[in-house]
């Protein structure tokens, strides 16, 4: 049984995952890099905590194949980063609506 309230419990993960909301639209602008934005996305622990575990297995996975697509050019590796970016937000939207799902 929640102690807490939900609204409270939920804060921190919230405004965890506005952070990587955030973070992912400057990596889209060329504003930060993949490095940059990776490593801002693995820090945020309570966001990953309260998702089901799958969750952190997808968006590490999805962050590895970034950081190494950042090694070589645009096209000339097996996945664009255009295409892991869009499947970043994808895993964002399935997160905010698993995080808005009554427990």
């Amino acid at each position: 049984m929640r102690t807490e309230p939900l609204a409270v419990s939920l804060s921190i993960p919230l405004s965890q995952w506005h952070a990587v909301e955030a973070a992912l639209q400057r990596l889209r602008q060329g504003e930060t890099s993949a490095h940059a934005f990776s490593e801002a996305a693995r820090q945020q622990e309570a966001l990953l905590a309260a998702l089901p575990a799958r969750y952190a297995e997808v968006l590490h996975g999805l962050l590895d194949r970034l950081e190494s697509g950042a090694l070589f050019s645009e096209e000339s590796c097996s996945f664009s980063q255009k295409d892991l970016i869009d499947s970043l937000q994808m895993w964002l939207d399935k997160a905010a609506t698993a995080l808005q799902a009554p427990a």
